[in-house]
Formats: structure tokens, sequence, C-alpha cells
């Protein structure tokens, strides 16, 4: 699902965000996995960024992942097997900034819509596992994202260092 707030609506296109997640679940063999992609300003995410990760400024993208919730959350075994599957089939969810995004954009001198794609990549491949903490990591991200970013033009955006 995505959902972008009121103020951005005419600027995102969600069929090609949605066209790049779903080739991206197709690539790493997860076609039914569904996620949660938001697009919103910069103060609902530093709202975020300082309550979940302690840093009180606006970043670009968050990826919170379905499979790191608490300790004391329900184990999928525990529950009736229709919701069972659905959260199984549940990565997370992904927060992207515009403002911050169309900023980054003029930065990298990109389209907002190319930088709108890397990121929803980007932070997809978080809730699937992918890291970039360490050299060896960030290779494996960056060769997986410039294919999945291949046919939409965008290989070459990958190559930047983003803060862990």
């Amino acid at each position: 699902m995505i959902q972008v707030d009121e103020a951005f609506t005419e600027l995102v296109d969600q069929e090609n965000l949605r066209a790049v997640i779903d080739h991206l679940l197709d690539q790493v063999g997860q076609p039914t996995a569904e996620l949660t992609l938001v697009v919103t300003d910069d103060a609902a995410v530093q709202t975020l960024n300082r309550d979940y990760r302690g840093v009180d400024a606006a970043t670009d993208v968050l990826s919170f992942a379905a499979q790191e919730e608490a300790d004391d959350a329900p184990e999928l075994a525990d529950l009736p097997p229709e919701l069972a599957a659905e959260l199984a089939n549940y990565l997370g969810d992904v927060i992207i900034a515009y403002p911050y995004v169309t900023r980054q954009a003029i930065h990298y001198q990109n389209s907002v819509a190319a930088e709108l794609r890397l990121l929803a990549v980007h932070g997809v491949l978080h809730l699937l596992g992918y890291d970039h903490a360490t050299p060896d990591e960030e290779a494996a991200m960056w060769t997986l994202q410039s294919t999945i970013l291949a046919p939409f033009g965008d290989a070459h955006l990958t190559h930047r260092t983003y803060d862990a």
C-alpha cells in the first residue's frame, strides 16, 4: 500500500513507485510480500527519527521492519492462521520525506521521481534485512539496488554514501 500526504499527491507518481517495488519483490523471490510506503513531510520523519533512532533530524527514508517487533509481541504460531499468514507476509513500513527528497535530488542532480524510486528500493531492501554497515554489506546492497533500478534507468544512482 502506498500512502501519500495530501500536500504531495499531485507530485508523486504512485504507480511508478508501485512498479519499482513490485519489480524488487519479484527479483528477490517474494512477489506476494506486502508493505506500506508512506510519503510525508520532513517534520513527520524527524519525529519518527527522533523517537525510534534517537536522531532529532529529518532524513530521506526510514524503514521499520515488521519482524523487528518487541520481545512481548505474540508469536505467529499463537495467532489465528489467517492473521498469522497475513502478518508473516508483511515486511513493514517505509517512510520517505518528500521535501528532503526534493533537496537531495537537486544536490545529486537527479529527478525527484528517480530519487523517490531509489529511496523506495533502499527502504524496502532494509525491510528485507539488507544493510550497509560494512563495506561487504554495502557492496551487496548497492549491487542489488543497481540491478533493481536498471530497468527504470536509475542504476547509476546507488553509488553514494548513506548514514547508517
